[in-house]
């Protein structure tokens, strides 16, 4: 596993983004990965839809591709607080679901694939692709 797909990869995808959806299949073979946290969101993003049940059948169907969702141990939260506390300390903000999703990257040595750079640049040692 090489790569953390952030949520708004996970839409695009699903929304047929072409650029998108050529540069997870090109990463596939080398091993993707989702946050739980994305999972939530996609939850959330599921029954905000006009069609949840059709939504989650489209979720169900991507999770059962080859694609591991990592949770959040000990050693993920400590990196979450070493890097939130020097955040504040530089007076910048990140989202805590943000956050969350650069720490399991962190943690499990992966580069984070997303467009949502603006979020992401600020955590330190953080490897992104975006298309």
């Amino acid at each position: 596993m090489k790569y953390l797909i952030d949520t708004d990869w996970v839409i695009d995808h699903f929304n047929r983004v072409e650029k998108v959806t050529k540069k997870l299949e090109e990463l596939a073979p080398e091993g993707l990965a989702l946050s739980i946290i994305s999972l939530a969101e996609l939850y959330e993003g599921v029954y905000y839809s006009r069609d949840p049940s059709e939504s989650e059948r489209i979720l169900k169907e991507f999770l059962t591709s080859d694609l591991e969702v990592l949770g959040i141990d000990e050693e993920t939260c400590k990196i979450f607080g070493r890097e939130r506390g020097r955040l504040r300390r530089e007076g910048k903000i990140i989202s805590d679901f943000d956050l969350l999703i650069a720490s399991t990257c962190l943690r499990h040595n992966l580069i984070l694939l997303t467009n949502n750079r603006r979020h992401y640049e600020l955590v330190k040692g953080l490897e992104i692709i975006s298309v």
